[in-house]
């Protein structure tokens, strides 16, 4: 792939009903935190991992519950100066401040770029006098989603799940916060949801085709199933994978400290490719309808040649992905170090690529593949 490219694709969103390319499929694959609890209502879930935090104050003012250090410490662990959670062995992602600002950043990007909801969301989730509608997050990260899911919707319950707690000092009455690993199964969740939403939790899935089974369960009879991944790779110009072979170290910078991120979550367990597959199994699946795949190819930094109001507002989201880049391969240490590879050599692979971000003259993509159906009636 060439470095410096005159010719360019637009990002592309591609709202289409069609599998993903097979070309792209077969790549080798003591500080407290202040939480609200106020919100939280009691928990119904039933698995070992579940945390029951209904602490709700008689006041109607916000209750502040600070983590404190005793249960920090159960919820997380220091690793390569980053505080990852306690739970699972698999994710090894942080789920500190630095990372949930991360978050939080990209879930704006994402709105921007994608949309917050996909079409059937709003209809699916008004009141029609008949039940409470609910909705579930999988792997809430920061909790930005889920919490204007319970804002917009202030009739709905809300529940979040991950394996830290949500660290919200603003969380909704209609929201709850729960920790559990969701690779232990979703058992007690059956039958209890009109929305299920998962956004690019594959690094810490060990059977995401498992998952969707146990989704198809969870949702209500003609409730919404709306999964988010990408594929841990990213790509030139020709929106063709970039997975240099192991021990490369070369430019394209980016794409490279990708290409280890991608072998590092394998080795740990998790489905690094689940995205290349999500129509596939959810399409395959009895309990599923109206199936619609969407791919959205978001630029890594701002590298878009001319001036015009279409590029410049890609640029703007290329800015901001460059940022979340960066923090991720921040956030990425501990999943690289625990990998086995050096301090070293880890430090000047990410200082090459913040450098090649920095300058934007090097066209690469990252693929965001959304696929959301309805569950049969």
């Amino acid at each position: 792939m060439s470095l410096h490219s005159n010719s360019y694709n637009y990002p592309t969103y591609s709202p289409t009903s069609n599998i993903p390319g097979d070309g792209d499929s077969d790549t080798d694959s003591d500080r407290y935190t202040d939480m609200s609890l106020d919100s939280f209502s009691p928990s119904v879930a039933s698995s070992k991992t579940s945390v029951d935090l209904s602490m709700r104050s008689a006041s109607p003012a916000p209750s502040v519950f600070s983590v404190t250090s005793s249960l920090r410490a159960q919820a997380y662990r220091q690793e390569y100066g980053r505080g990852l959670n306690n739970y699972s062995d698999v994710y090894r992602l942080p789920a500190d401040d630095e990372e949930l600002d991360r978050l939080n950043k990209q879930h704006g990007m994402f709105c921007k770029a994608m949309g917050k909801y996909p079409p059937p969301l709003p209809e699916i989730m008004a009141d029609d006098g008949f039940e409470v509608k609910a909705v579930l997050d999988l792997g809430c990260g920061s909790g930005s989603w889920i919490m204007d899911v319970a804002t917009e919707f202030p009739n709905c319950s809300a529940v979040a799940v991950d394996l830290v707690p949500m660290q919200s000092i603003s969380m909704p009455s209609n929201c709850r916060s729960e920790v559990d690993d969701i690779n232990l199964g979703l058992e007690h969740f059956y039958g209890d949801f009109n929305v299920v939403h998962c956004q690019l939790i594959s690094s810490g899935i060990r059977d995401y085709h498992g998952l969707i089974n146990h989704i198809g369960h969870v949702l209500r009879p003609g409730g919404l199933i709306d999964v988010t991944e990408f594929p841990f790779y990213f790509t030139g110009l020709d929106k063709k994978p970039v997975m240099p072979p192991v021990g490369s170290f070369q430019p394209p910078w980016t794409p490279l400290w990708m290409s280890y991120a991608n072998r590092a979550v394998r080795a740990r367990g998790g489905d690094a490719d689940a995205s290349l597959h999500l129509y596939e199994w959810i399409s395959n699946h009895s309990a599923f309808e109206d199936v619609v795949y969407r791919e959205f190819w978001l630029p890594c930094s701002p590298w878009l040649p001319r001036s015009d109001p279409r590029t410049n507002f890609w640029n703007e989201i290329g800015d901001t992905m460059r940022d979340d880049i960066k923090a991720f391969m921040k956030s990425g240490r501990p999943l690289l170090l625990g990998h086995g590879l050096s301090a070293e050599f880890v430090e000047e692979m990410e200082r090459n690529a913040c450098e090649e971000l920095d300058d934007a003259l090097t066209p690469v993509y990252v693929c965001i593949q959304n696929v959301y159906a309805r569950k049969r009636d």
